[in-house]
């Protein structure tokens, strides 16, 4: 999901879709305060992605969560989060002899079972109501 709550400045241009995850098992604070007219702050937990759209020139700053406190761990320029955007040629649903790049693999693995004296039937244990 792309940042909502603080859009962009209407006169910033190039901005870019970010993602940035919390690889530590502590909670973090990600903060953008370098633009002007714009500040952007979220709490990142542990094992937790986040999603936004930031300016090219700007940076993350993260800061790791301490009892009672919190630490500046880390400085990210927001063009090295920047996620890849799909090209135009993925989304053309036009072309039929194209194939599906995200349906090649089936979404259920075969179960391979050997046949002979391994195999045994399978017996179900039945359920009666006392009253």
């Amino acid at each position: 999901m792309a940042q909502i709550l603080d859009p962009l400045p209407p006169e910033q241009s190039g901005k870019i879709l970010c993602c940035y995850i919390n690889a530590t098992s502590k909670i973090q604070i990600a903060r953008i305060s370098d633009i002007p007219n714009w500040y952007f702050e979220r709490v990142v937990f542990p094992g937790q992605r986040l999603v936004f759209e930031a300016p090219r020139e700007s940076q993350m700053e993260i800061h790791t969560g301490m009892m009672a406190s919190a630490i500046l761990s880390d400085k990210i320029p927001c063009d090295r989060l920047m996620l890849d955007e799909p090209s135009a040629y993925e989304f053309d649903t036009d072309s039929s002899d194209a194939k599906d790049p995200i349906n090649t693999r089936p979404m259920v693995q075969q179960i391979h079972t050997k046949i002979g004296d391994t195999t045994k039937p399978l017996q179900i244990a039945g359920l009666a109501s006392v009253d």
